[in-house]
């Protein structure tokens, strides 16, 4: 093999990675794999899309080996193939996020506020939640917070926050976190509970974020509910140190 070929070779492999980047419905498939495995029905109606086409990206997904699958009785589950590919989803994200400004406009376009850009670091959260001084609310949905999420989360989806709000203490300051940087979960949490009162910030990056970077994540008893309990999941095996 000459010079030109070995780099002509070398490089169609790697634009296949930038191949299976290359469609908005497949990273928010990579945005939506980072908080855990799904199948096929699950990234369609996540996504807005058919069956016939979630399965069809997740095939480009797979064939970029960005993604892996295993087959349970007649449904087909997927995951992020490793942390590399959520790094690199990222990445992306924060590279577009500096050369584009359509999305600082589209960002601000939602936020009502300068105080909804707020958001409190992993490190900061840490530190505060050994300290005890912070309620912590994970509000992604509830199958979410089983796969993973922060030890000493509560477990709060969206749509159930108005009916556990004279629950939360009114002297700490909450804390909402959910998937991402642009998941809104979040952000809709903090408004509801700034208007019932309530001192809340948002964690500034999400679940699969604070994984990345070395925090540790828990997961509940499946016996155990605090939804209905109104308590903190016991936390079991931690991933992570």
């Amino acid at each position: 093999m000459n010079h030109r070929s070995y780099k002509d070779a070398l490089y169609a492999q790697f634009a296949r990675v930038g191949k299976a980047f290359a469609s908005d419905k497949r990273l928010e498939i990579l945005d939506l794999l980072a908080q855990g495995e799904r199948p096929v029905e699950a990234v369609a109606q996540e996504t807005g899309l058919t069956i016939g086409n979630a399965s069809a990206h997740l095939q480009v997904l797979r064939r970029a080996r960005l993604v892996d699958s295993r087959k349970d009785g007649q449904q087909v589950y997927y995951q992020l193939a490793d942390q590399d590919v959520f790094r690199l989803f990222r990445s992306l994200e924060a590279l577009a996020q500096t050369r584009l400004t359509e999305i600082d406009q589209i960002t601000r376009s939602y936020y009502e506020s300068p105080q909804d850009l707020e958001g409190i670091s992993a490190p900061e959260l840490q530190d505060r939640l050994q300290d005890n001084e912070v309620i912590l609310l994970d509000v992604r949905p509830h199958a979410e917070y089983v796969a993973g999420h922060i030890p000493g989360a509560l477990s709060v989806p969206p749509d159930e926050l108005q009916q556990h709000l004279e629950k939360l203490p009114r002297d700490q300051e909450i804390i909402a976190y959910c998937r991402g940087p642009y998941c809104l979960f979040a952000t809709d949490a903090v408004r509801q509970l700034r208007h019932a009162g309530y001192r809340a910030r948002r964690l500034a990056l999400g679940l699969p974020d604070w994984r990345a970077s070395g925090f540790p994540v828990a997961k509940p008893k499946p016996a155990d509910n605090c939804l209905a309990t109104g308590n903190i999941y016991p936390d079991t095996a931690h991933e992570g140190t």
